[in-house]
Parts: structure tokens; sequence; C-alpha cells
């Protein structure tokens, strides 16, 4: 399986639609409004797509300084891929945009607080939420 990993800003709103409904982000995510999923792909500063072909089969989307702080709002592997080092993947191209000592943070899916640990992520007891949805 040849998997090409893109710096793809131009993703749409279909087909991040599609990764993120056949992953564990889609129930966390507003897939029927059209409006904010396109505000998600135009807003962020880091999308990159790791790609079968021309099928998207998974989607990091990061927003961030590039110097302190990255945040990976969304780390999404299509239910069919995972288990493959697409996602591990995924976050080592964002890390090359950013610089060395920036921090990547993020709040992981139920589904997978048991998987960062293991690609070297350590859990912080203090984040905080508001959800408006």
């Amino acid at each position: 399986m040849n998997i090409v990993y893109k710096l793809n800003k131009d993703i749409t709103p279909d087909e991040f639609i599609e990764v993120l409904s056949h992953s564990s982000l889609g129930a966390r995510r507003p897939l029927d409004d059209m409006q904010t999923i396109k505000g998600m792909i135009k807003n962020a500063d880091v999308i990159i797509t790791a790609n079968i072909g021309d099928k998207i089969v998974g989607v990091a989307r990061a927003v961030t300084d590039f110097t302190f702080c990255c945040y990976l709002s969304d780390l999404a592997v299509h239910e069919n891929y995972q288990k493959q080092g697409i996602g591990q993947k995924l976050i080592e191209k964002v890390k090359e945009q950013l610089n060395e000592n920036c921090n990547i943070i993020l709040l992981a899916a139920p589904a997978a607080t048991e998987y960062y640990p293991k690609i070297g992520f350590t859990q912080h007891n203090s984040a905080w939420i508001s959800i408006t949805f």
C-alpha cells in the first residue's frame, strides 16, 4: 500500500467529513454543519493528509503559532486503515512544519486514550474545555 502524505489545505469539506465520519472523531465533530466544517479547514494553520491514490484515508489538522504551541485539533484515520502507523506518521508530518521546540497539545478521543502514551505523549491532568455544540 503506497501512502502519500501531503501538506494539503485544499482538502474539500466532503473529503474531510468522509474521513471524520469513518473515525472515532465523527461523533464529536459537527459533520452536519457545513459552515463550521469549511471554517475548520480554512482557518487551520496546518493540514496534512494521508492519501492512497486519490482517496484521503487520514487527516491531521492543527492550529499553531509554529514556535511554542500547536493544538492538534483533529487526528483522524479512516477505520479501514487504522493500526498501520498512519496516525503516527501524520503527527510526524505536522512536527516537520513546526519549530523543533514547539509543543503539540491535543485532546484525545475516548477511544484513543491508550494510543497517545504509546507514541510518546504525556497525559496532563489540568486541561479545560468549554463545549458549545
